[in-house]
């Protein structure tokens, strides 16, 4: 995703966090670490945010801790907390998204023997399945990934296949997408003229993308930037990526796909 810059501020907080937790430790606390602690033997999954965690609960990780709390939209600005540190040090996978740059010095901070995992988090219905497939391989948990992707395309089929029929005048609308809502624009089917972002529009791209004539603009409800086309005509519809606390992925299109049969249906 976007490039960020990490603040000085995290990396002062995780320096005053690795001091409590080495002092609290033990030999048994770090030599504790072992997939047998998660339920039923899975493995012990810490994920720095909702987004990353509904990956690893689709691919069958059910013992998940999120780092990062939902509240907070932009990951990056996350100062850890010594608990953060406590979980990680338990942990047998460690999941981080390249955008999340702290996601190393956690692990190194905690003295983890976890496995550093990258996640490409991407809502496009292929690399999902890709990214489920290839963690619940890692898990070791390949028939929960399956019977996921089972699930998620009959769910997709569906919520596609109902925002063609919503295709104002039967004909596929014109969008311009941040680059991070694509998929969504994918999943109406509709047809994409232009994209923008992650940084916010300059004055010869608005011209360029409003001589498009879209119907719809895609924003990235993370990385708003305001109004993208202002006076094109084009109805900007807020897309959401990253799942709620139950770690449930699905809602994301559901909710997606709402918001864009609402603007689509011109309420």
């Amino acid at each position: 995703m976007a490039r960020t810059r990490v603040r000085i501020t995290s990396l002062l907080a995780l320096s005053a966090a690795l001091v409590l937790v080495t002092g609290c430790g033990s030999d048994s606390d770090s030599s504790s670490r072992s997939g047998t602690e998660g339920k039923e033997g899975k493995p012990v999954v810490v994920v720095t945010t909702t987004w990353e965690g509904a990956f690893a609960k689709a691919a069958g990780a059910e013992d998940v801790k999120v780092i990062v709390p939902q509240s907070v939209h932009h990951a990056p600005d996350y100062d850890p907390k010594p608990s953060d540190l406590a979980a990680v040090a338990k942990a047998d996978f460690v999941l981080y998204a390249p955008f999340e740059p702290y996601a190393g010095k956690i692990k190194e901070a905690a003295g983890s023997k976890a496995e550093l995992v990258e996640v490409s988090l991407d809502n496009d219905a292929d690399k999902v399945s890709a990214e489920v497939a290839r963690l619940g391989k890692l898990f070791g948990t390949e028939d929960v990934a399956a019977k996921w992707k089972t699930t998620f395309d009959a769910e997709y089929a569906k919520l596609s296949k109902d925002l063609k029929a919503a295709w104002p005048g039967g004909k596929s609308p014109a969008v311009v997408t941040q680059v991070f809502t694509a998929w969504s624009a994918k999943l109406a089917g509709a047809t994409t003229v232009g994209t923008y972002g992650p940084e916010p529009v300059t004055p010869a791209q608005l011209a360029d993308l409003s001589k498009k004539k879209p119907a719809l603009v895609l924003d990235n409800a993370h990385m708003s930037t305001g109004t993208v086309l202002p006076d094109s005509g084009a109805k900007q519809v807020k897309v959401v990526n990253y799942p709620g606390e139950d770690l449930d992925l699905l809602p994301v299109y559901r909710n997606a796909a709402a918001e864009l049969k609402k603007a689509m249906s011109g309420s």
